[in-house]
Formats: C-alpha cells, sequence, structure tokens
C-alpha cells in the first residue's frame, strides 16, 4: 500500500474487531461460530449478576400473575410450560451491565457490526411440563429466505439457571446456519421422535450461548421440578426493526448512567437517523451509517 492509499472503514473496523476478539480471547469461539452457528462462554457473567437478574425476573413474574413461584420446587400447578418476559433492561441496572458484557458483545459484534443494535431482552421462563419450543431461526421477522451467508440478527442466551435436557435446556442444531432457511415443521421438532440432529445445550448459570441468526435453536419441554430461566439478549443490524423500543424511549436515568459510553447509547439507537417526524432528518447521523459488514 502507498502512502496515498488509505485503509477502508470497513477493513479498519474488522481489524478492531480481531484485535478485540483476541485481546479477549475468543478466537476458538470465532471458528466455533463459523462451523457451528453457535458457541458458548463459560462464565460470561459473574453469579452475582446472575442472582440479582433472577430476582428482578422472578419479581416481575410475581407481579404479572399475582403470586411468586419458587424457582427451584415448582411443579406445572405452579407454573406449566413457557413464558416469555419483555422488556426487562429498565426493570434493574444488573441488566444494564449484562448488556455490556464484553466477551458476549464482542462476539455479536463480530456477527452484526459496531453499529448493531439491541433488539431486545427477556426471559423465558419455563416452568414443568407444557411444550417444547419448536425450532426456528431468528430470521423469523420477515427476511424471506434463502437467508444470506451473514448474519443480520444474533442471540445471547444467558444461563441463570441450571441447563440440561430434562431441565428444558436451549437446543441447537450445529451446522443449520448454512441452511439459509428456516426448519420445516417435520424438522423443527423438539418432542419425542424429533429432530435427531438437535443438540441440549447442558451449561451452568453464568454461561452464554451466543448464535448467528441463521442457526436454529429451540428449547425442550422441562420435566424437573422448578423452573428454568435464561436472559435472551436478541441483537440486530442497524437497518432492521428493533423488537423493542428504545431510542427516544431511554429513561432519562439510564441514560445520565451512561453519558460518557458511546457504545451503551449507540446499542439503544443514539446514532439511528430513522424515525424523524416534524423536525426532519439529522444529516449528522447519515455520517455515521455502517458502510459494511463490521463497522
Amino acid at each position: 500500500m502507498t502512502e496515498t492509499q488509505t485503509v477502508p472503514a470497513e477493513s479498519e473496523a474488522l481489524e478492531r474487531i480481531l484485535a478485540g476478539i483476541t485481546q479477549l480471547g475468543l478466537s476458538q469461539h470465532v471458528v466455533e461460530l463459523e462451523a457451528h452457528g453457535f458457541t458458548t462462554v463459560k462464565g460470561a457473567i459473574p453469579l452475582e449478576q446472575v442472582d440479582r437478574a433472577k430476582r428482578a425476573i422472578i419479581d416481575r413474574v410475581a407481579a404479572q400473575i399475582g403470586r411468586e413461584v419458587d424457582p427451584d420446587s415448582a411443579t406445572s400447578e405452579d407454573f406449566e410450560g413457557i413464558t416469555y418476559i419483555p422488556y426487562m433492561l429498565y426493570e434493574d441496572e444488573v441488566f444494564e451491565d449484562i448488556l455490556m458484557a464484553p466477551k458476549p458483545l464482542a462476539l455479536i459484534t463480530y456477527l452484526l457490526g459496531e453499529s448493531c443494535l439491541l433488539s431486545s431482552m427477556g426471559c423465558h421462563f419455563r416452568g414443568p411440563g407444557g411444550h417444547p419450543l419448536p425450532l426456528h431461526s431468528d430470521n423469523g421477522n420477515g427476511i424471506p429466505a434463502p437467508f444470506p451467508a451473514f448474519s443480520q440478527v444474533a442471540n445471547v442466551n444467558y444461563a441463570l439457571t441450571p441447563y440440561s435436557r430434562p431441565g428444558g435446556a436451549l437446543a441447537m442444531v450445529p451446522g443449520s446456519h448454512k441452511l439459509a432457511r428456516q426448519p420445516r415443521v417435520d424438522e423443527a421438532n423438539l418432542g419425542d421422535g424429533g429432530n435427531p440432529n438437535a443438540v441440549s445445550m447442558d451449561i451452568s448459570p453464568g454461561d452464554a450461548v451466543i448464535w448467528h441468526g441463521n442457526a436454529w435453536h429451540g428449547s425442550f419441554v422441562r420435566r424437573l421440578p422448578g423452573i428454568r430461566m435464561n436472559l435472551a439478549v436478541y441483537f440486530n443490524r442497524q437497518y432492521v426493526r428493533t423488537q423493542e423500543r428504545h431510542g427516544d424511549a431511554v429513561p432519562a436515568s439510564t441514560r445520565q448512567r451512561h453519558a460518557n459510553d458511546t457504545r451503551f447509547l449507540n446499542l439503544l439507537g443514539a446514532k439511528q437517523p430513522y424515525g424523524w417526524q416534524k423536525e426532519g432528518p439529522d444529516y449528522s447521523k447519515f455520517a455515521l451509517m455502517p458502510r459494511g459488514l463490521y463497522d
């Protein structure tokens, strides 16, 4: 390269991302993302954060259903099957800390680029019984097949309780991200005689599974007492509509706590140029638009 040539912004962004991957010791995880479509980071968040997140979720469920559920001993009569508890980010400051957990966020940035957004943060709260969550790709928000090879959405699934197949664990299908489509009905089954390629993610509280948006995943029925709890932190590229509303809906107290944390604010849409009203577009934000897969 001559002195008059410049490094494209896309290459600079990739260099920054890979430097972070190397610094955090995540190179093997990138290999697993490419080969299998998912990877597991052990001890991604400390147990103190796990416990505080669980307490906040249990309190939210109790407020929603009018009674507290014992996460260790609940039966199907206490709470059967699975429900989704949405919009947890502003429930407790611990969720802000989890959003910024360095290793999962570095892998999400590799998949979606530096301009990616938080789409949603919630808990799949699973009691005994009910039905499995069928295998699916997170490209279910109107993205037609064949899916592009690069990830447009991506997920971090934090285990807040132990995962096992009889305990209703997350299920993943290795290599499914390369199929570039949703599973057929016969391929999506996680019940008896279900998809033989689905593997149970047997992990511990604080561990995280990160996956490419094309990868097939679901969850098994819980056959043990108690509740399987996760924290699903879902991200998308800047041009994809987020599931939850952030942007101008971010509480002032949250903005103030993170006034000097550009990455946190950008995850919540601080540099998103779209969504204007009579004031018209903010052209300064268009200068910050991503130009490739990594910036």
